[in-house]
């Protein structure tokens, strides 16, 4: 018995060591481009799940009515847009460069199917190593659940909420956003050689 206990106690001794090794001697990766370490996505994820499961599950506290998913969509542009992106735009260099990559909430299934409250929770406390801040103390707990019920419900949003989206799109995803088009150069003022010719002829 003694022999068994003193080799779990070896064992975990030696996958600490080796875990310490490979941060310590520069083994694990840290670039956004990089290979996710082993096991990554998946320990992240259990331990996400593990956490809000603890939770309180508090029911939203504004309908997902027109005017809550408008005020949502003006939060949205404001603070959101140029990770998670905008209705028929493709994604900014900004979440092309992320790791993980930001979902698109308004491509596929984004968090349509997420609860509220969980959409809610991540909105207000943000998640760490992932890119997702905190807007807790930034917005009012109004605000955050007008962004949530918006994003909640972005697989069906009515014409004026899209509108609202797209008007004014001058936020940093336009300056994000890869391919974009140079402005014009300035025309250049005509010299006072080529101006003197011109009068003499």
């Amino acid at each position: 018995m003694k022999g068994f206990i003193l080799g779990i106690l070896i064992g975990i001794l030696l996958l600490v060591g080796c875990v310490y090794v490979y941060f310590s001697w520069g083994f694990a990766p840290v670039a956004t481009a990089a290979r996710p370490m082993p096991l990554e996505r998946k320990l992240a994820k259990a331990g996400l799940h593990a956490y809000l499961d603890k939770l309180p599950h508090p029911q939203p506290l504004v309908p997902a009515d027109e005017a809550n998913l408008i005020a949502g969509a003006k939060v949205y542009k404001e603070q959101c847009v140029v990770c998670h992106g905008l209705p028929d735009e493709p994604k900014s260099a900004v979440s092309r460069g992320m790791f993980p990559a930001p979902p698109e909430l308004f491509h596929g299934t984004g968090v349509t199917d997420d609860e509220p409250w969980e959409t809610y929770w991540k909105v207000e406390s943000g998640i760490r190593m992932t890119g997702m801040p905190g807007f807790k103390g930034q917005l009012s707990e109004k605000e955050i659940w007008q962004v949530t019920m918006l994003v909640k419900n972005a697989d069906k949003i009515t014409e004026p909420v899209k509108k609202e989206l797209l008007a004014g799109n001058t936020t940093p995803m336009a300056m994000a956003m890869p391919g974009m088009e140079s402005k014009p150069a300035k025309e250049t003022k005509p010299s006072k050689e080529k101006a003197s010719k011109s009068k003499s002829q």
